[in-house]
């Protein structure tokens, strides 16, 4: 007698993939349908009241953890969310987002509910203490960031320490030998959260590379922090001509701590963040960025999680390469000394 199984190795797709084509429960390619339905014409295979009812155990949820925590900024944040959301609806899921900061014991408790298919896992650190779990739960996960080593994971994350570097490449190729940084809240670097780490040591690492005076300093995200940090770099540097600011809640006070510290952006310091495109554009004056892919993150999070949910298998880490728009923020010295002139 043929089964399901039967059908899905000879369609070379999963189980479920035939029990969704089946059932219409989930959104299946065309090619893919049409595969499959070959497959049961070439086989004689007949449906059983047992194989329809495969995919009922599936809830069409995924869990979206994301634990609020200290120094995480929430509008930015919800972008990847707002992005996950939408892309989940193409594959007809729902997500559930999962706020509670509880580590391994909170997923494990998600995990033995059977509210969720699989998970979305968020603000991932360096030594995260929910990777043993997530290496060992049968139901699948897709982090968005990625830890120390993906091995037994599937990770997606913009490559922060490529990112850091970008910025000094950029500001070192316009001349700028002295450059400040200013980066996420204490907080974040204290649980040692992914981006943060890798934005940072990318940063160093280039300036000690092109040989450029480097000082790297974390800011809270309220504007008396900023204008104390800000004042603190001019006064150790006063030779300082470009700033880095990887720290969204910061980038709306940088220019007018700034000119409080007595320096004009882009006249006297010009400044590069690693930000969402739009966020840098509404800066005055728009600021240079490496864009911070929030949305395509997103995106990408969901489509490899669906297809682990299909029995493939991707490759553990995708890093999206680092993209950098220049704006009025970094103008080119030379050509200032030559208008001056």
């Amino acid at each position: 007698m043929v089964t399901i199984a039967d059908v899905a190795r000879h369609a070379g797709v999963a189980p479920s993939t035939v029990s969704y084509v089946l059932t219409g429960k989930r959104s299946i390619s065309a090619g893919t349908k049409s595969r499959v339905r070959e497959s049961i014409r070439a086989l004689g295979y007949q449906p059983h009241v047992t194989d329809r009812g495969l995919s009922s155990s599936r809830t069409n949820v995924i869990g979206l953890v994301l634990p609020l925590r200290a120094g995480m900024h929430l509008p930015g944040m919800m972008r990847f969310v707002t992005a996950a959301v939408t892309t989940a609806r193409r594959y007809d899921m729902d997500l559930l987002l999962m706020t509670a900061d509880d580590g391994a014991s909170g997923l494990r408790r998600a995990a033995n509910s059977a509210q969720v298919d699989g998970f979305l896992v968020m603000d991932v650190e360096m030594d995260d203490d929910r990777v043993p779990l997530l290496r060992q739960l049968s139901k699948p996960s897709v982090l968005i960031g990625h830890p120390a080593t993906a091995r037994g994971l599937t990770c997606v994350d913009l490559d922060f320490e490529a990112a850091g570097a970008k910025c000094v490449d950029h500001l070192a190729d316009l001349g700028h030998r002295s450059i400040g940084f200013l980066g996420a809240p204490s907080a974040v670097y204290r649980r040692s959260t992914g981006s943060a780490h890798r934005t940072m040591n990318g940063f160093s690492a280039a300036a000690m590379r092109r040989g450029v005076a480097a000082t790297a300093l974390s800011v809270e995200d309220d504007h008396d922090s900023v204008l104390r940090a800000t004042k603190a770099l001019v006064r150790a540097h006063p030779s300082m001509t470009a700033l880095v600011v990887h720290n969204e809640a910061a980038l709306g006070w940088i220019t007018a701590c700034l000119r409080a510290a007595g320096r004009q952006v882009p006249g006297d310091v010009a400044v590069v963040a690693i930000c969402p495109d739009e966020l840098a554009e509404q800066m005055s004056p728009p600021l240079t960025s490496v864009r911070l892919p929030a949305e395509e993150l997103g995106r990408h999070a969901v489509d490899l999680l669906a297809a682990k949910l299909d029995g493939k298998q991707p490759p553990p880490l995708m890093l999206l390469p680092p993209r950098l728009s220049r704006r009025a923020s970094t103008p080119d010295p030379a050509a200032h000394r030559r208008v001056s002139s």
